[in-house]
């Protein structure tokens, strides 16, 4: 069973945050910023946890994971916000 979860992250080195972006992109989306909502199951949380533990600073860097519940019956996906209202990163990107 898949359980969603945000990964969120605060990572004191750019380049350490640089490598923590990239090896979350093969994870789940990216919602904002150092945030990202991904589809776990038991064995992706442990390889997804792993791969974190090889690039950060234990000492300086922090990486929360948020157990949101099961996938399944979740119906859609509703984020609201404050402020700058919220857009999807599935949205057009208009290069000009």
């Amino acid at each position: 069973m898949r359980n969603t979860y945000l990964v969120c992250y605060d990572i004191c080195d750019d380049q350490r945050l640089r490598q923590v972006f990239k090896t979350m992109r093969d994870f789940g989306d990216h919602l904002q910023y150092s945030i990202f909502e991904c589809q776990f199951t038991p064995a992706d949380l442990a390889r997804c946890r792993a791969a974190l533990a090889d690039i950060i600073n234990h000492a300086e860097d922090q990486v929360l994971f948020v157990d949101l519940g099961p996938s399944e019956g979740r119906g859609d996906r509703v984020i609201t916000s404050l402020g700058v209202p919220y857009t999807s990163i599935d949205s057009p990107c208009r290069v000009l």
